[in-house]
């Protein structure tokens, strides 16, 4: 913690209480400064003002200061939560500066003395660690950028849980990189912030952006400051970290010193990352998805949101992970497949486990909480909970040595980090002996040791709850001793005492040495006496609340500094608890939606039989509609007649499904990547290392890029980045501008792709002239979304056949959308023109303008409508209208 804030010499002018104010202000300048007084929390100038907009709080004033009045707000001190969510979610900061010390221990250094207040965090939308605050299924991240010699590192932490990653990579990679980890905040230096290439990246990271001074990582300041962090000599323990990776954990090291006030935070260390890991995804290809968020930015619509069936926040967060950050590792993807597999063939192991995970609490955030010295007695519950569901999990599971049978390894490991060493098992008895059922939320309200934990404890709470009956069974001891008809009273100067009239006090007085009731006052016809036993009852019961809360108050610290020097333990439970019922999810989900094992290997190919998109299937399902499953074939490296493209043309009507089945195929990398089973028949993937998708139109107003150059910007990253690895999927490539423009551009992306970059693609477009691509280049086909005419109306049968689609079915489109008839009427007249005509744009000149087409005459009405128009059902018998409808039946006949 800081010092405590000082009087400055320069604020001599002010109160006491306004000096510590402006002191505070002056060590955060950019944060509203939160200033404890009493029960409230006060704001002051323009704070205050700015508070009071956006908090909807009264804005009054409050003495003076240069001449004019102190704009002033203020909020209670027991509803911070609810107003600090307010101020972070506008992309504020906010500096609590607390009471360090109560009015009674002001005193004690002079009676004029004020409490001394000092800032004790600094709160900001990437360092959050309260569950009011947090979202409980999702990561909470601050990340940290820096760029060295050429490559780009990213650091994240969770504070909440504690989790820390570190990556380095090319710059290139840098946006899919940050974007994986999609942080609430994240830290570049000043020097750096001005880097239009690092500007773009961090644009499409969706934090709010922080810049810190250059010095600070500057590598042997960074390093410093991390191993400072961690309490070690070296970072050597912890890997080779690249020069980057120093700098950008040295950013969030320094970060934390402010932010946090000197409080150490319980850091797992960091895990890295190296720049063959994990799947890249741009953010432009994971916007397109809807992978973890909408288009809307929502969780809901996502894929997901679509396929989580986990039981527990760490098992979400777990999975969300899993879904972010899909693996390029062949090993490793196949250690997961082999988990979900395992627990989706073993029924009733998995209701057990996922029946005790529903009884499970967020320990990853607990320790985190204790740790920061932010938690309370909940917190403990939390971890008693999940220390004693890992040791009733793990016992659910039989190790076998054989391992077709056993556990894959997968599971091994979350078995591993569900034992508990000694010091942890000890934990959890104590907690199970000595932390009452139902806590309370703060250590400061007391309650929560159970009884018998503490006899002392015990002790001071019955004298403080019963203190009546323990005066009384005093009282009659006293009486049955002495013969004296006693009665304890009580007062502010005596304290405890007993009370006897004059007459039967005579005996006492009379008492030799031995007589144990010592006198204490004389009235008029009342004599009062103590006891040493009752002199010692009187205090301590006087002190029974105040010891009964000091002692609760030492016993829940003793246990946070346990939890404290057990947070790497305690963490590896919390771990293996969401990994656990992330996989159980998959295995769960899986089984729900008939999903299959995918193959995946090392060769470049796509191979997947009755794919489903898993979000617009489990939509058109809640409508009551089925879902048409399609095939796809691709590879990177087909062998000669093979057959097999490397590129596939996609054409058909707009609504028939190009974008649904270019994403789903998408998706079944994503979800084969992060170790899930997929909605298909079958899958054989081989191995992506970067998933590019370029669905869809928006526009850059604020970078004054329009529409067709934002399609232009993206298309230029996956011709720039796309390898023979890559999976791609491009949707109307070159509409944005002039006719032929726009299909020079198509087709020219199409050539790059499949000669210079071999991507497997998919290339959706109306420009029907790119099916002749099928002849001219070895390794491309033509597929098209089915559509049907039936009786004048357009049917989408939403499936991909060989072939090109012979017409794009706008004009029956654009009437289905409500398109006006006559507008629908004379697109059809221009359409057949331009369609009979082979010079088309020369042709138009003898088409009629517009304006002068004659208006769609009115329908001819038949026999059947003059029949029911010429109706009046209001004065028809019951009768009279029955024959009315068998002359109508008749006449339809």
């Amino acid at each position: 913690m800081n010092a405590p804030i000082q009087h400055p010499p320069a604020l001599e002018d002010v109160t006491p209480v306004m000096a510590q104010f402006l002191a505070a202000k002056a060590a955060q300048p950019d944060a509203i400064v939160f200033f404890r007084m009493g029960d409230f929390y006060e704001l002051f100038f323009e704070d205050a003002e700015v508070a009071a907009g956006l908090l909807g709080i009264t804005l009054t004033k409050r003495g003076k200061h240069q001449g004019g009045d102190i704009p002033m707000a203020g909020v209670p001190v027991h509803a911070l939560d609810g107003y600090l969510a307010r101020l972070i979610r506008a992309g504020k900061r906010v500096a609590i500066c607390d009471q360090i010390e109560t009015p009674a221990e002001a005193k004690k250094r002079g009676s004029k003395s004020i409490v001394a207040r000092d800032i004790v965090r600094v709160v900001t939308p990437g360092t959050l660690t309260e569950d009011t605050l947090l979202d409980a299924r999702g990561a909470n991240r601050l990340a940290a950028v820096a760029i060295r010699k050429g490559r780009a590192a990213v650091a994240v932490v969770e504070l909440s849980a504690g989790a820390v990653d570190s990556v380095a990579c090319d710059l290139a990679d840098l946006a899919a990189t940050l974007g994986a980890f999609r942080p609430s905040e994240v830290l570049v230096t000043d020097k750096a912030f001005s880097d239009p290439d690092l500007k773009a990246a961090l644009d499409g990271s969706g934090g709010i952006v922080q810049a810190l001074a250059s010095a600070v990582a500057e590598p042997v300041a960074a390093r410093s400051r991390v191993e400072r962090l961690y309490g070690v000599a070296s970072l050597d323990g912890f890997g080779a970290f690249e020069e980057a990776e120093v700098s950008a954990l040295g950013l969030i090291a320094a970060y934390l010193e402010t932010t946090q006030a000197g409080r150490v935070p319980a850091l797992a260390p960091p895990r890295r990352s190296g720049d063959v890991g994990f799947l890249a995804i741009d953010p432009a290809t994971r916007q397109s998805l809807e992978i973890d968020r909408s288009q809307r930015g929502e969780r809901e619509g996502s894929l997901l949101a679509c396929i989580d069936r986990t039981l527990t926040s760490g098992g979400a967060r777990a999975l969300a992970e899993r879904i972010a950050r899909p693996l390029r590792d062949l090993a490793r993807i196949n250690d997961g497949l082999d988990a979900v597999e395992w627990l989706l063939e073993r029924r009733d192991l998995r209701r057990d486990l996922r029946d005790g995970l529903r009884a499970s609490a967020d320990v990853a955030r607990a320790v985190s909480r204790l740790a920061l010295g932010r938690g309370g007695p909940r917190d403990l519950a939390a971890i008693r909970i999940g220390l004693s569901l890992a040791e009733g999990i793990a016992g659910l599971f039989v190790r076998s040595p054989d391992p077709l049978t056993g556990p894959p390894s997968r599971i091994i490991a979350c078995l591993d980090g569900l034992t508990l060493s000694p010091e942890v098992a000890g934990l959890r008895v104590e907690l199970a002996e000595g932390l009452v059922e139902e806590p309370p939320h703060l250590a400061r309200d007391g309650g929560f040791v159970r009884p018998g934990f503490r006899p002392e404890l015990d002790e001071a709470l019955g004298l403080r709850d019963d203190s009546r009956r323990v005066v009384a069974d005093l009282e009659a001891r006293a009486v049955r001793e002495s013969g004296v008809p006693f009665k304890v009273r009580h007062n502010a100067v005596l304290g405890y005492f007993l009370e006897t009239t004059a007459k039967h006090a005579e005996p006492l007085f009379r008492a030799g040495p031995d007589n144990p009731f010592i006198h204490r006052q004389t009235l008029a016809a009342q004599v009062r006496f103590t006891t040493v036993e009752l002199s010692e009852l009187d205090a301590k019961i006087s002190q029974a609340g105040h010891r009964a809360l000091a002692m609760e108050g030492e016993t829940f610290e003793g246990w946070r500094r346990t939890v404290q020097r057990l947070a790497q333990p305690l963490q590896a439970v919390a771990d293996a608890l969401a990994d656990l019922d992330a996989t159980a999810s998959l295995a769960e989900w899986a089984e729900e939606v008939g999903a299959v094992r995918p193959v995946v290997d090392d060769s470049r190919a796509f191979e997947v039989q009755a794919a489903r998109h898993p979000v617009v299937e489990a939509a058109v399902k809640k409508a009551g509609d089925p879902f048409t499953p399609n095939d796809c074939r691709l590879d990177g490296a087909p062998l000669p007649g093979s057959g097999c493209p490397r590129l596939s043309i996609v054409t058909g009507p707009n609504m028939a499904g190009k974008s649904t089945f270019l994403r789903q195929n998408a998706l079944m990398v994503v979800l084969a990547q992060a170790g899930s089973f997929v909605p298909a028949r079958s899958m054989r993937l081989g191995v992506v290392d970067r998933l590019f998708s370029r669905v869809g139109a928006g526009d850059d107003l604020a970078r004054g890029r329009s529409t067709f150059m934002m399609e232009m910007v993206e298309t230029a990253a996956i011709l720039t980045q796309a390898t023979d690895r890559s999976f791609v999927v491009l949707d109307e490539i070159g509409r944005g501008t002039a006719t032929y423009d726009g299909l020079a551009i198509a087709w020219a992306c199409a050539e790059a792709l499949h000669e210079t970059n071999r991507s497997r693609t998919l290339f959706a477009t109306h420009y029907h002239e790119l099916a002749r691509l099928e002849d001219r280049l070895d390794h491309v086909c033509n597929l098209s979304m089915k559509a049907r005419e039936w009786n004048g109306d357009l049917v989408f049968l939403h499936e991909a056949a060989p072939g090109a689609a012979d017409r794009s079915y706008g004009v029956q489109v654009a009437r289905l959308a409500g398109v006006p008839a006559s507008v629908v009427a004379r697109a059809k007249a221009v359409l057949g023109r331009l369609e009979a005509e082979k010079a088309a744009h020369d042709r138009l000149d003898d088409l009629p303008l517009f304006a002068m087409m004659e208006p769609a005459p009115p329908p001819m009405r038949s026999a059947m409508d003059e029949a029911v128009a010429a109706l009046d059902p209001d004065s028809l018998s019951p009768r009279e209208a029955l024959e009315a409808l068998y002359r109508l039946k008749a006449m339809k006949g």
